[in-house]
């Protein structure tokens, strides 16, 4: 039986350390049981743990780093897979999989870096031809040149964390200071008349690039631009909770609709001009005449029932054990 390592956590905050083992514990629920699974923990303070499962992680001792890559090397595991959303995560701790040799599933490295950081990814796909909006990145200090209505967005954030749509000159002081709260750098971008926003996934299988049914998103009058709110949601008792997918505000789009052909047609430039392997998934705005726009990429999927690539998977008939399997199998042939 193939040992599949869940590689979960965070070195940065408990926030990131939460959103890991949310997903990750769906993931773990409902992958199946066809494959052994493991579990190594990062803490906010940099420790390690490995406990039996997610639900014992309170009682498995902490470990320094140099133990815990001794413990890595120890299990065996035949694949990882990394389910930490936080920078390092998403970069130095893919790269330490490499150095250990271990093949994981998902976007190596440098991938994951580019498409983290949405002003080299956007310049990355618009290279490719993949339509992008006008934009600037600001450094510190510096104040926009591109004429409201904008969008303002840091530059390297993820959860839609400190964007807002500007619609008038002084509402940008007030943009700045909440992207600039989440990144050294802010990005601009010339606001996309709303048509539609809807996201594409792409999955390889048997090394072919297979794009999945859209998935939409409805917006409320005067509510044009999505935010963190509309992405995770933390109950009174305080405990993050993944958005449904089966509301009336987000829908798989029928692939026979006119809007699927040119996103997938994006999707793919926009997968291969990055360098992606096992799965993408990425953002485009439909402009009121039908035309996609790039808004940024997310190159992870945690395998989580309930995210995103499962469940555009799930509308095309393909059920998550069977997704993950193309993965791990596709992880251990590298």
């Amino acid at each position: 039986m193939t040992r599949v390592l869940h590689l979960v956590g965070s070195p940065t905050s408990a926030f990131m350390d939460d959103l890991s083992r949310l997903y990750a514990a769906d993931c773990l629920a409902n992958v199946g049981t066809a494959h052994e699974h493991l579990v190594a923990h990062v803490s906010p303070d940099g420790s390690w743990r490995f406990p039996a499962s997610l639900a014992d992680l309170a009682d498995a001792p902490p470990v320094p780093v140099g133990e815990a890559l001794a413990r890595l090397t120890s299990l065996e595991v035949d694949v990882a897979l990394p389910q930490m959303f936080c920078i390092p995560g998403m970069t130095t701790y893919r790269s330490l999989l490499d150095l250990l040799g271990i093949p994981f599933v998902g976007n190596p490295s440098d991938v994951m870096a580019t498409g983290a950081h949405k002003a080299r990814a956007r310049a990355v796909v618009a290279a490719a031809g993949v339509r992008v909006p006008a934009g600037e990145v600001l450094p510190p200090g510096a104040e926009p040149t591109l004429a409201p209505p904008v969008v303002v967005k840091p530059v390297d954030a993820d959860n839609s964390a400190g964007i807002s749509l500007v619609r008038a000159p002084e509402e940008f002081s007030a943009a700045l200071a909440a992207a600039r709260a989440e990144s050294t750098d802010v990005l601009v971008e010339d606001f996309v008349p709303l048509g539609r926003e809807v996201r594409c996934g792409v999955v390889v299988r048997d090394g072919e690039l297979v794009p999945l049914p859209l998935e939409e998103y409805g917006f409320a009058a005067g509510h044009e631009v999505r935010t963190a709110e509309d992405k995770i949601r933390r109950s009174d008792d305080g405990r993050l909770g993944l958005m449904a997918k089966d509301t009336p505000t987000v829908w798989i789009v029928d692939p026979a609709d006119p809007v699927t052909a040119p996103v997938w047609a994006a999707a793919r430039r926009a997968h291969v001009a990055l360098g992606c392997r096992d799965y993408s998934l990425f953002d485009f705005r439909v402009d009121p005449d039908g035309v996609p726009w790039f808004l940024e990429a997310g190159l992870y999927n945690s395998f989580a029932r309930q995210s995103v690539i499962p469940t555009m998977a799930r509308a095309a008939g393909i059920e998550l054990p069977e997704l993950f399997a193309d993965a791990v199998r596709a992880a251990l042939a590298r």
